[in-house]
């Protein structure tokens, strides 16, 4: 018995087959995969450039200043301890005797403020490095309050001899290149120049110490005013050093971040800019108002382990919103397929594969176009540019194509109202995934719409 053959597909159904629906929106699919590859290549522009412009904002904070953190005052006093060691020995008679020893060991007491209050204004400024525009600062501080040193005095009596003419203040500042102008400190009465350095290399790496004259005989409560202007970038912190600490910061900008581990009490935020207060009791430390520096349990103290101040934050930043744009490309490139493909059902004329082709690059040119204005005119300007020139690009080249009025006008509106849904994606970021499943409802819809009458064919 003869093997029967399957019978041949006929002819007119391999020629039907590139213009079925189904194999067109698979190559359609196909192709929209393929516009991945130049969204990839406009992605790694952008972040070439975000690179540039990071390391243009690191070499302009080096030289103006860095992110700034005072640390301070903190009251250093010198003291010897005194104590008597007493041994029993017995000689080689077999005698018993009594020994004492004088030992003498230098000791650092460190005392923290009794009550501290600083006050700050933050002017900003911004810098140019290139085609790059960095956000930085200057800032007006005012620090006053009063250091108690009675808890020291009574401590020392009869054991301790206080060095009272080697006591020091010293104030941490991060960087301290970026110091504008200071004054003398002012102690009580008595004004005292500034000289470099904390001299507590581990406690404070850097900042500034004021050599003082302390008499013991004076009253244990002291009055320290200190005024100063440094430069900084990125933000400006300080450390609740007071057994009650107050903080003051306004400025002029109007978007702070306010960070740090303690946040503001009460703050105010308006077009004229920000005004926030602190008030921080020591008990949110982790260090006492007193220690020893020499004690070896209490080398682990940080004063940098808690801090409050704000950032200078920029929403929304050039770069980001390029990024984040650039990552809906696939999307807009889908819709915008979509859309053609919904043409091609309803006026019944097939486009060409290298005609979609050409589109998805145009749509993916739109990114770097942007890209390259925003360095120069801003990313609003340059978004308006970009859009009108991809979207009259596309729509004179389809309205030639399509050689239909109605539906090139139709075009024009639907890339225009995508174009005009990707702004505000991107403006409004909590509301970011709402319009972008809005967009994946209306594509689904329309298609739909267009198939509602497709047949089922054998």
């Amino acid at each position: 018995m003869s093997e029967q053959l399957p019978p041949p597909i006929p002819t007119y159904r391999l020629r039907s087959l590139p213009q079925s629906i189904g194999f067109r929106t698979f190559v359609i699919l196909l192709l929209g995969l393929l516009m991945l590859i130049p969204l990839f290549i406009a992605e790694r522009v952008v972040q070439e450039r975000s690179s540039n412009y990071q390391t243009a904002i690191q070499n302009i904070a080096h030289t103006w200043g860095k992110k700034q953190t005072l640390t301070g005052p903190v009251l250093v006093v010198p003291y010897v301890e005194h104590f008597t060691t007493v041994d029993t020995t017995v000689d080689e008679n077999g005698e018993n005797s009594v020994v004492s020893n004088d030992v003498f060991n230098d000791r650092t007491a460190i005392l923290l403020p009794e009550n501290l209050e600083i006050r700050s204004d933050l002017k900003e400024e911004h810098r140019q490095r290139g085609v790059h525009d960095a956000l930085v600062y200057t800032a007006n501080i005012s620090i006053t309050g009063t250091f108690n040193h009675e808890q020291l005095t009574q401590a020392a009596e009869g054991e301790r001899r206080i060095l009272w003419s080697k006591a020091f203040i010293a104030i941490g500042l991060d960087d301290t290149r970026a110091i504008d102008n200071a004054s003398s400190f002012f102690w009580n009465d008595g004004r005292i120049d500034l000289a470099p350095g904390t001299r507590l290399n581990k406690l404070l790496p850097t900042g500034f110490h004021v050599p003082l004259s302390v008499n013991a005989d004076s009253n244990p409560s002291n009055e320290f005013k200190l005024t100063l202007s440094v430069r900084g970038s990125e933000g400006l912190f300080f450390a609740p050093l007071g057994e009650n600490t107050k903080i003051l910061m306004t400025s002029a900008w109007t978007h702070p971040s306010f960070q740090g581990e303690l946040l503001p009490d009460k703050y105010d935020v308006g077009e004229e800019g920000f005004h926030a207060e602190w008030a921080i009791p020591h008990l949110v430390r982790s260090y006492p108002q007193y220690w020893v520096l020499e004690d070896k349990q209490e080398e682990a103290y940080n004063l940098h382990s808690v801090s409050a101040g704000v950032s200078l934050y920029e929403p929304a930043a050039l770069y980001v919103q390029i990024a984040r744009a650039v990552k809906y490309g696939a999307l807009f490139i889908a819709l915008t397929f979509v859309v053609f493909l919904a043409f091609e059902m309803s006026l019944k004329r097939r486009l060409h594969v290298l005609q979609y082709s050409i589109v998805g690059i145009a749509l993916s040119l739109f990114y770097l176009i942007l890209l390259a204005l925003a360095e120069h005119i801003g990313f609003m300007y340059a978004y308006i540019a970009a859009a009108t020139t991809t979207v009259i690009g596309i729509t004179a080249y389809m309205g030639i194509v399509l050689r239909n009025a109605r539906r090139t006008v139709l075009l024009f509106l639907l890339l225009a109202t995508l174009y005009g849904l990707l702004y505000l994606l991107l403006q409004m970021e909590d509301y970011a995934l709402v319009v972008g499943v809005g967009l994946l409802l209306l594509a689904t819809v329309i298609m739909m719409f267009v198939t509602r009458h497709l047949k089922q064919t054998d």
